[in-house]
């Protein structure tokens, strides 16, 4: 069930990446980075596809957790870790995404759809993965 529900996260984002192009119009793929800049785009090119423009998730062949209003995200490091490492159906995007993307991405999901933490993420966040 979790692959089936991977599977399908991964299908919608794809239909997203398609503006995550450099401005030299060269695909993202190209570059083994996504070449969006802001918080907003990243969101819009990667994480809406299952977390939904109004970040409030979606239920069906898999469970997308609501980022609308989650205590959860007053602390960056677990949307940090999330993002950068994965958890469940939730991909890793460590390799896909910049520190400063991931960082980006962060700030706009505490900042936006109902979240109001507005202390500083900073890159120096960003841990290293245990051995």
């Amino acid at each position: 069930m979790q692959l089936k529900a991977l599977a399908l996260c991964i299908a919608a984002s794809i239909m997203f990446i398609a503006h995550a192009y450099a401005e030299d119009g060269v695909p993202a793929a190209d570059t083994d980075k996504i070449k969006v800049t802001s918080g907003e785009q990243i969101y819009k090119s990667v994480c809406q596809g299952c977390h939904m423009p109004d970040g409030k998730g979606a239920a069906g062949a898999g469970r997308y957790p609501s980022l609308a209003n989650n205590q959860n995200l007053e602390y960056p490091e677990y949307a940090i870790f999330v993002i950068t490492y994965g958890q469940k159906a939730m991909p890793a995007m460590g390799d896909v995404l910049t520190d400063q993307q991931i960082v980006d991405v962060v700030t706009y999901i505490r900042t936006n759809f109902g979240n109001t933490y507005t202390e500083e993420v900073t890159v120096d966040q960003i841990v290293p993965p245990w051995p």
